[in-house]
Parts: C-alpha cells; structure tokens; sequence
C-alpha cells in the first residue's frame, strides 16, 4: 500500500459518509493461500465489478470498490480447540496462524506463516493493480466483465436482462459525456480498488505499521481500510488502543448487544478528532433485531455529533446451523436487514453508506435460498469454505439487484449531499 492511496479512500469515505458515494465491500470470509492463482483472483474482481456496476445505476452515486482480499488471512473462532472423533486439536485460525488440515502438525501455529502471508498478500494485490491498469475494470468495455456463467446461472432471464440493460445505460452515458465535453473521462471510467481484512493478529498488523515521508502520524500499510471485529472492540483492548493510532481509515464491526454508551465510547477513542473519513461502522445486527436497534444507535451518534460511514454486514448476524450442524445463511434474512437498514437510515435522515458481504463467484452452496435455489439438502454439493459461509455469484448478484432497486427512485441522498442529522 501507500499513504496516498490510503488518503485518498479516506476522502472517499468521507463523501459517502455525508451521503455522496455508497461502498461495496466483498469477498471470503478467509482468504487461503492455494487460492492466490490468476483464475480466482480474476473472478473476484469480476462479481465486485458486476455488483458495483448494477450498483452505479441504482444507487445513483460514484462506487467505493473494497476487497476483502490481499491480507483476509486470519479468523477469529467461537472455540479455541475442535474435537472429532474424540480427538481435540486447536481451532484453524486461518492460514495466517495454521493450516485447515485436522493434524496435529497443521494445527501447529507456525510464526513463519506470517511471512507467507506478507507474500501471498503482495502477489494478490499486484495481480489486481495489474488488471485495474490494464483496463480490466474500464466501464467503456464492461461487458467484458460477464463471467463465463452468467447466461448458464440461476439467475432469471429478467435480472439477466436487467444486468445487460445496466451494463448499455453506463457505457452509453459514458460515451455521451465524452462526446459532449471532448475528453476522455479517464478519472470516472478506471474503476479504484482498495483492500480490507480484519486485523486480528496485533504482531502481524505492527510489523506492516510504518511511518512515511513528509505525513504526519503512523500507515497500516498492510491493507487501506482495516477493521476491528465483534470479539476485539473492546474499547479497553489492545486492538482498539492499536488503531485509534493508525491513519488508516478504521472499520470497527457491531453487534446487536452493543450498548448506546459502548458505542459512544468506541467513536470517542477512534474518531477522538472527528476527521471525516475516519471511522466505518459496520452493524452486524441480524434481520431479527435491526429495526429494534439500528434506529437508537444511529439517532445517538448523530446526537453525539460523530459523521462515521454507516455499512451494514448482513451475513455475520445471520448465521445458523442445520440440524446437522452445519453453518449458513439464509438469503432471505440477508436481503430482509439489508432492506431494512437502507429504509431505517432513510427514515432517520442518515444515508446506509455501503454494504459488506461475504462472497464468491464460485458456484458454492453454502448460503441458502436465493436465485440459485440452495436448499439445506444441497449443502454439501459444493460447501468449501473453511470458516463461514458465502454468497454464490447468483446470490450476491441478486443482493447487488435488490439494493440498487430498493434506492431506485427514492432520491435516498438528502438536499445538496449533505446528510442531514437526526
């Protein structure tokens, strides 16, 4: 990374703070390292580009891109050990820390797996900077985006056409924008993208902190947007005494047990200088209880006088289990909190600045429901993950489709672009 491009999604998340820009911000939920190769990366880019384009023309308004790649290499588990068959071994913590395998020689923490990931993470993020620059992510030719199975997928011949009919209406206004000015927009049609993960390990995340040349204060220079998870925002722990230093934007992740005074508190030592840009609220509340929660937290920020990005992660509150003890997520539920934050922020006079989702454009199934009609009894056709489970591509285009329709029409941003306060 560098400090400027971490700046510059600072600026960007200012805007969509006061309502001016929306982010996108996808990926797995742990990354692996046998999967940094061409083929999946490129398709990773791929589902961020075709949601962010569908989002575009819904939303309204410029597209933060941010991958959780590049670094998503270490997860937090309920349970410190696992045991099958009588055996118990340590968790998997993700490649960062050790291996999936159920050994006890992968399940050995390894320090020199925090090298490995350095690694893995460069290649990855010099791939992507590689395509972007070479006009992979160009809005003139975003047809070339397609992947190989959208017109084969689940997803119904209306929402193929309604895709096609995105993808004409942006390249068209674009092309009538550089007829009409005689330039080229070269700023609006190469598309930025930033990376994120969870900064859960504190020995991996300092090594990557670094002062630089002619700016003021310390860079991640690990990734652009770092975030602080459910299970380390305690405002007296060491991973908020670690960010609340870092110039990088800060996303901290909030569940539905959070108090009004624990929240005040966090935006207290994280936003201590109220600097727009600064702060990413990702509520993580679950389709049950955001309408009980959301509307009292948003309401005691505003009151507070704090400008954070509002993001809505609806997967993480979502999870359950099958009868057999297996992991996932109902579409359902996840589009439900989704919806309902857009349309809580609305009714507040606040602005739903982006949505995180977990997902992939492989054909897996592990969330259930949605266009490609995972049932329970099919979880095990294609269930790869090694932590939580994802968005297939149907399905996360199918959330990208249900957002932009949902601020279609609605004139979501307030008067001037500014978000008004409750």
């Amino acid at each position: 990374m560098t400090s400027w491009e971490i700046e510059r999604l600072r600026s960007r998340i200012a805007e969509a703070a006061a309502g001016r820009q929306f982010i996108l911000q996808g990926g797995d939920c742990a990354e692996v390292f046998d999967e940094c190769r061409p083929d999946i990366l490129t398709s990773k880019l791929k589902i961020l580009l075709q949601m962010s384009l569908v989002l575009t023309d819904g939303v309204k308004c410029p597209i933060i891109r941010v991958g959780r790649f590049a670094g998503q290499y270490a997860k937090p588990r309920s349970n410190p050990t696992e045991t099958r068959n009588g055996v118990t071994l340590p968790s998997y913590f993700g490649d960062l820390i050790n291996s999936a395998a159920f050994t006890p020689a992968a399940r050995q923490p390894d320090p020199e797996r925090l090298v490995a990931a350095y690694q893995h993470a460069a290649l990855t993020l010099n791939f992507i900077r590689a395509l972007v620059e070479g006009g992979f992510a160009d809005l003139h030719h975003p047809e070339y985006w397609d992947l190989n199975f959208l017109g084969k997928s689940g997803l119904s011949a209306e929402a193929r056409e309604n895709y096609h009919r995105r993808v004409a209406f942006v390249a068209n206004a674009i092309e009538l924008m550089e007829i009409l000015t005689g330039q080229q927009m070269d700023q609006l049609t190469h598309s930025e993208f930033y990376t994120s993960h969870e900064g859960l390990s504190l020995a991996y995340e300092t090594a990557l902190t670094r002062r630089v040349p002619r700016r003021p204060g310390w860079y991640n220079l690990g990734c652009h947007l770092p975030w602080i998870g459910e299970r380390t925002r305690a405002v007296d722990g060491a991973h908020v005494e670690y960010f609340r230093g870092i110039r990088n934007p800060v996303g901290v992740k909030i569940g539905p047990d959070i108090t009004t005074s624990e929240l005040l508190r966090l935006l207290d030592v994280l936003d201590a200088n109220r600097e727009p840009g600064d702060l990413v609220l990702i509520a993580r509340l679950g389709a049950k209880q955001v309408r009980a929660r959301l509307p009292e937290l948003i309401t005691a920020v505003a009151e507070s006088g704090h400008k954070p990005a509002w993001m809505c992660d609806p997967m993480h509150g979502n999870t359950v289990s099958t009868r057999s003890g297996r992991k996932t997520r109902h579409v359902d539920a996840i589009l439900s909190e989704v919806l309902d934050s857009i349309d809580l922020h609305l009714s507040a006079g606040s602005w739903l600045a982006g949505v995180h989702c977990e997902l992939t454009a492989e054909s897996v199934t592990e969330c259930v429901g949605g266009a490609s009609g995972v049932q329970e009894s099919d979880l095990d056709t294609a269930y790869q993950t090694l932590c939580d489970p994802r968005l297939n591509y149907e399905q996360a285009m199918e959330v990208a489709f249900a957002i932009a329709k949902r601020f279609e029409g609605r004139n979501p941003r307030p008067p001037n672009g500014h978000r008004p306060t409750t």
